[in-house]
């Protein structure tokens, strides 16, 4: 047996049980059916110890960080003393442990012996469980009873034992049972395979030196994350902004606030004065939240400390009940991943004061959620969901990316050829688009719209999507990002749609996505005049924008920067500027802090 204290035999075993997360993640991958998972990969891995304590998590969403842990002690609760081997679990009740319907979670103990060593668990977005509208993703739902089949911890087997019942339960309310049935066998390979891994792992190092190193993995993980802490500066940071409305109240704006507390090797994240629980299908679980707020965090540690219960022990995070953060019952939450996703950049502007040269501004504003659903001919259902989002905004050092997805999302594109070939639709347009992203000496990421025509006789189409009243904020000069917008036909009646909807399309129809523009970061007018020449080569930004934002003159002839007439038009831009800004009444020393959330396009 290994010394308790050996550090090879310990970065040895702590790789091992992250290999394992890992291929639970590639296992699913691999076997999964629907494309919300096998091409957006909206789903997550992880491993804990016998308490159901996180231990290691698989290498997919920073958005399930927090969800693992809070579902797990759900089914503590429930079932700590019922448990024996050949036992699995599943739920996604958002009020007992989950975060919203189409999140289902799968969980294995796994044995040596009589004893409970440590869980495979597992969290899948399904593209159905039923409700209202196809996809179970609707953001104009307004209770809870109305998204879909409400799961409470259960045994899925017992002993072994498939509860058929349960399963009997599940197909009669999803519109697509192979599919739903088929990503469930998924999530249950996943587990297979971390129980036979981990059994391997139990045979080399004994059952109590495997505990042992479980426990110094999560201990490790707190280790490096409250020294980290230490490295940042004390103090409290606040930031507000805005989601533009819940899709049932619009134009009525959705406040996020947030104050972050950071003494020693500790930091606490508060959600109070967010605005209380809406109508609308965005509110958060408390689970999202965390998740949301871990994320942020994390993004400023260094990298290389393990995504465990040690992170957590080092983070509090706090949103009051009854808020659009941490809802109750009968709150709708199908569409949480806006507000999840609002919550992440919301700690970037919090954070951006606290660590000016490490944070970048809003992205996107995503993730977009496009569902098609309907029925063929002959009957048979067709579900499609699609999350989209591709801006980051500008860093400090560097432009924000382009084509990426959300740094809380890690999700990949669908293929337009499987989905071409699975769905009654066909992806017209996938492209971006100029003069939507901040400007700025580092501009935000550019955005890209997506046309869809759908060519089944009829279907449901619904959009969950923001970013447009208030738009995605730059920092420290840098200009908030353009709005995103929906349209209907847009060669046609060319018809605006609102950020958020459900809506009956027909053959033929076109649906048009363009996302929002990420913010820039720096004053525009510091910006490398080459770059901007570029970005303008590549057709991300017009000539009359690279004039107007940038004061960068450009003979598009000979693809050359004119250089006395950038320096002239620079100079009358600033001096425009000086001028507005100059105070005609002297006041308080300008704040630390610019361009934070802008209100109003």
């Amino acid at each position: 047996m290994a010394d308790a204290h050996d550090p090879i035999a310990f970065e040895l075993f702590k790789n091992a049980i992250f290999s394992i997360a890992d291929e639970m993640a590639l296992t699913i991958f691999r076997t999964t059916y629907s494309g919300v998972l096998k091409d957006n990969m909206d789903y997550s891995t992880g491993f804990a110890d016998a308490d159901g304590k996180l231990v290691a998590q698989g290498l997919t969403l920073p958005g399930h960080l927090g969800s693992v842990p809070t579902a797990m002690e759900s089914i503590m609760r429930h079932f700590g003393n019922d448990m024996r081997p050949g036992d699995v679990f599943i739920m996604n009740d958002p009020f007992d442990g989950g975060m919203h319907l189409p999140d289902i979670f799968i969980f294995k103990p796994l044995y040596h012996g009589d004893e409970r060593m440590a869980f495979a668990a597992t969290v899948c977005h399904h593209s159905d469980v039923g409700g209202r509208v196809a996809g179970s993703n609707a953001s104009d739902s307004t209770e809870i009873y109305a998204e879909g089949l409400r799961i409470a911890p259960l045994k899925l087997y017992d002993a072994g034992v498939l509860n058929t019942t349960i399963m009997t339960f599940i197909e009669r309310n999803v519109r697509l049972p192979v599919q739903v049935f088929g990503d469930l066998r998924a999530q249950l390979a996943a587990c297979h395979i971390a129980e036979k891994q981990f059994g391997q792992l139990v045979a080399k190092y004994g059952a109590a030196q495997t505990k042992a190193f479980m426990r110094e993995t999560i201990d490790y993980a707190e280790r490096l994350t409250r020294a980290a802490l230490e490295q940042l500066p004390d103090g409290e940071w606040t930031f507000e902004d805005w989601i533009d409305d819940d899709g049932i109240d619009y134009g009525k704006p959705i406040r996020l606030f947030v104050t972050i507390r950071k003494r020693g090797a500790t930091m606490v994240v508060d959600w109070t004065g967010t605005n209380p629980q809406v109508k609308g299908a965005i509110n958060n679980t408390l689970s999202y939240t965390k998740a949301a707020s871990y994320t942020g965090v994390r993004s400023v540690l260094p990298p290389g400390i393990p995504n465990n219960e040690g992170v957590f022990r080092a983070i509090e995070v706090i949103c009051p009940p009854g808020t659009v953060g941490n809802g109750v019952l009968p709150a709708a939450c199908a569409a949480r991943g806006l507000t999840g996703f609002r919550m992440t950049d919301c700690m970037f502007g919090a954070l951006a004061m606290m660590l000016p040269d490490k944070v970048k501004a809003a992205g996107d504003g995503g993730n977009t959620g496009v569902s098609i659903g309907g029925y063929h001919a002959d009957r048979k259902p067709f579900v499609y969901v699609d999350f989209t989002c591709g801006a980051w905004g500008a860093r400090p050092w560097a432009d924000g990316l382009d084509g990426n997805s959300h740094m809380f999302a890690n999700m990949a594109s669908h293929s337009i050829e499987v989905t071409e070939a699975e769905h009654p639709i066909q992806l017209l347009a996938y492209e971006f688009v100029t003069d939507k992203a901040g400007a700025g000496k580092y501009r935000g990421g550019v955005p890209f719209r997506r046309d869809y025509r759908f060519t089944e006789e009829e279907g449901v189409l619904q959009v969950r999507s923001d970013r447009r009243d208030h738009r995605p904020f730059g920092l420290y000069g840098g200009s908030p990002g353009q709005p995103s917008e929906n349209y209907l036909n847009p060669d046609g009646e060319n018809r605006v749609l609102p950020g958020k909807f459900t809506m009956t399309v027909r053959k033929g129809d076109v649906f048009r996505h363009v996302l929002a523009g990420a913010g820039g970061w720096g004053d525009p007018l510091e910006r490398d005049p080459a770059a901007v020449l570029r970005d303008v080569r590549n057709e991300l930004l017009s000539p009359a924008k690279a004039e107007g934002d940038y004061g960068v003159v450009l003979d598009t002839e000979r693809w050359v920067v004119d250089t006395k007439a950038t320096e002239r038009r620079r100079a009358e831009i600033r001096k425009a500027r000086d001028w507005r800004e100059t105070p005609k009444v002297q006041s308080h020393d300008p704040k630390p802090f610019a361009g934070a959330a802008d209100r109003r396009p």
